[in-house]
């Protein structure tokens, strides 16, 4: 089955308003010489002071794709209430987001998120129409000992908890190796395959086989111009959730270009 490939930028805690917008000028500019059917799916998600920078960007070939989408880099289940610097699914869907980030490694180490929380997450991000990149994700410690597979999809099952094979068909998964977020070293394309395609029988046993067809799982971990081809060009990887290389526009369109070339042959 063919997925459309998923190219997204993490910006994490980076760039003031003015950069954001130079840099979503960037890349904006890239991908408007392209229609949305040659284009992967390509994300961004800036800082929530920087939303208002940034705009999906609709394809005029009459498609009804986007050339580029935005994304939060996080959210809360609860519609509205007292949780003091948080922020709604439906605040970022009227900010002009289409996708949300959850379970990213950092979040669950350093704001203790739980993989409760994350399936709560992904159950309003679903129910506003938007679409999750639900993150997972093995310290070196657990990769070393042999735990990762089980490591893995105990999160994958954790965070599908209870939500439809249609719903979970339309989700994202991006599989980030923590030992390789910012670290410069990347997991070995055909290894990352091997555990992406263990994380899609996962979702094959929670929700059936044609949501496990259906999902794009994405690689993530100092990916960059010099590894994505070779990651493109592996059967079970749908593309790539990036980080530092997403906050240059060159890197980033290189990125874009390159999948587009593998996609193509």
């Amino acid at each position: 089955m063919s997925r459309k490939p998923i190219i997204a930028g993490n910006w994490k805690m980076n760039l003031l308003q003015s950069d954001a917008k130079a840099l979503f000028d960037g890349i904006s500019s890239f991908v408007s010489n392209y229609t949305a059917t040659q284009l992967p799916t390509v994300i961004i998600a800036p800082v929530f002071t920087s939303l208002n920078q940034v705009h999906a960007i609709p394809c005029d070939c009459g498609c009804g794709g986007n050339k580029l989408s935005i994304a939060g880099q996080n959210c809360h289940w609860e519609k509205s209430g007292a949780y003091t610097g948080e922020v709604s699914v439906e605040m970022l869907k009227d900010a002009g987001c289409s996708y949300v980030i959850i379970g990213h490694s950092e979040r669950r180490q350093y704001f203790s998120e739980t993989d409760e929380m994350i399936n709560k997450k992904a159950k309003a991000i679903l129910a506003n129409g938007l679409i999750p990149i639900i993150c997972c994700g093995e310290t070196l410690e657990q990769r070393e000992s042999g735990v990762t597979d089980t490591w893995l999809a105990s999160q994958i099952r954790a965070a599908l908890k209870d939500i439809s094979s249609e719903d979970v068909a339309k989700s994202v998964i991006a599989y980030e190796p923590i030992w390789a977020i910012g670290t410069g070293k990347s997991c070995d394309a055909q290894e990352a395959n091997r555990t992406i395609k263990m994380i899609r029988k996962t979702v094959a046993d929670v929700a059936g086989q044609s949501a496990a067809d259906s999902i794009r799982i994405l690689y993530g971990g100092s990916v960059k111009p010099a590894t994505i081809e070779e990651q493109m060009s592996m059967s079970d990887i749908d593309g790539a959730l990036i980080g530092g290389a997403s906050l240059k526009a060159d890197s980033f369109n290189e990125i874009i270009e390159k999948t587009m070339k593998v996609a193509a042959v």
